[in-house]
């Protein structure tokens, strides 16, 4: 399925990648290719991740070894990728 990113995220992504690499390029490409994997999975199987409880029609996909999670929504012909949240914040309250 085709995935595209809101404006949000893609501020999010650019965000993690410049916060990643002050702790190295090891740990920003692990980073990277951790969220690639997970967008990957959505795009195949887009029902696969938890839907939000208070945010119905949202699913999450925790990124596991990292601290953030990616936040998205299935359209009738592609997913949506809303916001890449880091998990120590407070919950996510708004689209």
């Amino acid at each position: 399925m085709k995935v595209e990113y809101s404006e949000r995220a893609i501020g999010d992504l650019n965000k993690l990648a410049a916060d990643s690499r002050a702790f190295g390029e090891v740990v920003a490409d692990a980073v990277e290719a951790r969220i690639r994997e997970a967008i990957a999975q959505v795009a195949w199987d887009p029902e696969s991740a938890h839907e939000v409880t208070q945010r119905p029609g949202v699913h999450v996909v925790p990124l596991v070894r990292f601290p953030f999670a990616i936040f998205y929504r299935v359209l009738q012909d592609r997913v949506r990728i809303l916001h890449v949240r880091h998990t120590s914040r407070l919950p996510w309250k708004g689209e």
